[in-house]
C-alpha cells in the first residue's frame, strides 16, 4: 500500500527568529534562539481539497486570515528549532490528508446474539435469588 504524502515546500513558509520564554538562565535571555514559522494555507501549492481540510480544522494556531502560527521554542538552537517546526508543520499536513475509512455497518451473528441473551438470563436469574427468603 503506497501513502502518498504531500511535502511543504520550504519556499512557501517563512520564519522569525525571536527570544524563547520561560526558564532557561542566561542563554534564554540573550539568545534568539526561538522560531515562528508562518505558512500561508491558501497561498501555498498543496490540493485544493487539503487546503480546505486544513483551513477547516479548530486549530488555534490557524488565524483568520488563514496563516498557520508554529512556535518552536523547545531545543537551543536556532536550526534545531527550525527543523522542529517543519516537522510538526509536516505532522499536522500528514494528518489532515489522512481519510479515515467509511464504516461499513454490520449485523450481529447469531450466535453472538444467543450468547448475548443467555447471559442476560443467567444474570437475571442470579438476581432473583436475591430477593427475600419465603419460608
Amino acid at each position: 500500500m503506497s501513502v502518498s504524502r504531500y511535502l511543504v515546500k520550504e519556499d512557501e513558509v517563512t520564519f522569525t527568529a525571536m527570544r524563547a520564554q520561560g526558564a532557561g538562565g542566561q542563554n534564554v535571555n540573550k539568545v534568539s534562539s526561538a522560531i515562528h514559522l508562518r505558512f500561508d494555507i491558501a497561498a501555498s501549492s498543496l490540493p485544493e481539497w487539503l487546503r480546505e481540510r486544513l483551513l477547516g480544522l479548530n486549530d488555534t494556531r490557524i488565524s483568520k486570515e488563514g496563516v498557520l502560527v508554529i512556535k518552536a521554542q523547545q531545543y537551543r538552537t536556532q536550526e534545531q528549532n527550525r527543523a522542529d517546526a517543519l516537522l510538526r508543520l509536516q505532522a499536522l499536513v500528514d494528518s489532515a490528508s489522512h481519510t479515515p475509512k467509511t464504516r461499513r455497518t454490520t449485523k450481529p451473528t447469531y450466535g453472538s446474539q444467543q450468547r448475548r441473551l443467555a447471559g442476560k438470563s443467567q444474570r437475571a436469574s442470579i438476581k432473583s435469588l436475591r430477593g427475600r427468603v419465603d419460608d
